[in-house]
C-alpha cells in the first residue's frame, strides 16, 4: 500500500486572493512506513512573501529568489504523487493551494478522493483537544524537538509518524520490514491448487468443552444442533 504524506508552505492563507506556494514536500510511505523516498522543492512564488507569513515558516524573499517556479516542478511532483492516496494535516488547505497552482499551469488538479486529512482523523480521536501537529507529537510520543519553523519536509516526516500512531501504532516487526525494499508478489491463481483443510479437535478436548459448557453456561447454543457433539445428542 503506497501513500504520500504531503505538506506545503505558502505566502498566506487563501490562493483565491493571490497567495502562492513557496515550498512543497512529500514523503513516500509503504504499508504506513517511510521508504526514504522524498520530493522537496522551494518555489519562487512570483510575488513578495508577507512578514506575517515569514514569521510562521521562516522563509523570506531571499530564500526563494532564483528557485524554480511552480510550472518547472509540476511534472516531477505529479509523477512522485502518482495515483497514491495523499495524507496531509488540514488537507483541504494543501489541496486547495496545489489545485490553484496546477490549474494556473494547465495541469490536472488532484482528485479529492485521494485526500486523507490527518487533522480530521485527530479531531475524531481527540475531540475538544488541541490537534495541531505539535500537540499531536506530544500526545502520541513523537519527538518534535528539532521543529522550529514550519519546514515542510520536517513536517512531513513528523506527520508520517503521527499518522502511523493514529492508524493504531507500531506493530512488532515493522521496523525490520521498513528496511526491506518493497516488492510486489503476484500469483497465477489458475495454477494454485485449492483443498479444504479440516481441523478436528481430539475427543478429550470435545469432552472437556462439553463439560465446561454444561457447568458454566445456561441454554448454551453449543449444546444444540448443529454444534452439539454426538456424545451430547
Amino acid at each position: 500500500m503506497r501513500q504520500i504524506v504531503l505538506d506545503t508552505e505558502t505566502t498566506g492563507l487563501d490562493p483565491l486572493t493571490g497567495d502562492r506556494v513557496i515550498e512543497v514536500a512529500a514523503v513516500e510511505l509503504f504499508n504506513l512506513l517511510p521508504t526514504g523516498e522524498v520530493f522537496h522543492s522551494l518555489i519562487d512564488p512570483e510575488r513578495d512573501i508577507p512578514a506575517e507569513a515569514s514569521r510562521i515558516h521562516g522563509f523570506t524573499n531571499g530564500d526563494v529568489a532564483g528557485k524554480p517556479k511552480f510550472p518547472d516542478i509540476a511534472e516531477a511532483l505529479l509523477a512522485f504523487l502518482g495515483d497514491s492516496d495523499i495524507i496531509a494535516h488540514n488537507a483541504p488547505f494543501d489541496f486547495g493551494f496545489l489545485d490553484a497552482e496546477l490549474f494556473r499551469c494547465d495541469r490536472p488538479i488532484l482528485n479529492r478522493r485521494r485526500m486523507i486529512d490527518s487533522l480530521a482523523m485527530a479531531k475524531t480521536r481527540f475531540p475538544g483537544m488541541p490537534n495541531n501537529l505539535d500537540a499531536l507529537c506530544r500526545r502520541l510520543g513523537v519527538d518534535n524537538s528539532m521543529r522550529g519553523n514550519h519546514n515542510a519536509i520536517l513536517d512531513c516526516q513528523l506527520l508520517a509518524q503521527v499518522y502511523l500512531e493514529l492508524m493504531g501504532g507500531k506493530q512488532p516487526g515493522l521496523e525490520l520490514a521498513a528496511k526491506a525494499a518493497p516488492r510486489l508478489v503476484t500469483l497465477d491463481l489458475e495454477k494454485v491448487e485449492r483443498a479444504a483443510l479440516l481441523i478436528a479437535p481430539p475427543a478429550e478436548a470435545l469432552a472437556a468443552h462439553d463439560a465446561f459448557v454444561k457447568a458454566k453456561i445456561n441454554d448454551a447454543i453449543w449444546l444444540k444442533p448443529p454444534f452439539a457433539s454426538d456424545e451430547v445428542n
